[in-house]
């Protein structure tokens, strides 16, 4: 811990793209940086349309939050990144499953941006309490 800040770290989801971490733990949150659809495993994109993405990235969320002592029940906002808005329909399908974030959604940002890293369809970032 530095500063009041704790690193999160895991195999479980894919590792860091550049100079930043999984997620930061400061002040009772957690702090998830954006995931994208890479399997942990193979570093590879995972096969398939937004439906498959989305729900790898939330695999990799899941991963990220157990680490840290937290999980998607916790979570109190996310911010989803969309490369094509003609997807929503479809990410919201999966998104909105029970089993991800139970009968209490968190607060959600959806917008369009003109590419993610590794020109995947979805990227989702999020806040969760800790613990």
């Amino acid at each position: 811990m530095t500063d009041g800040k704790k690193r999160v770290q895991t195999e479980a989801a894919p590792k860091a793209l550049g100079p930043y971490s999984q997620a930061i733990v400061a002040g009772g949150m957690v702090y998830c940086a954006g995931q994208i659809p890479l399997d942990p495993k193979t570093g590879n994109i995972v096969a398939g349309g937004i439906a498959e993405q989305t729900a790898q990235v939330l695999a990799n969320l899941r991963a990220v939050l157990k680490e840290a002592g937290s999980d998607l029940g916790k979570v109190v906002k996310t911010t989803v990144f969309l490369k094509n808005m003609n997807d929503f329909s479809a990410m919201n399908d999966v998104y909105g499953k029970p089993d991800y974030f139970g009968p209490n959604p968190p607060a959600r940002s959806t917008v369009e941006v003109a590419r993610l890293p590794r020109d995947v369809l979805v990227e989702i970032e999020l806040v969760a309490l800790a613990g």
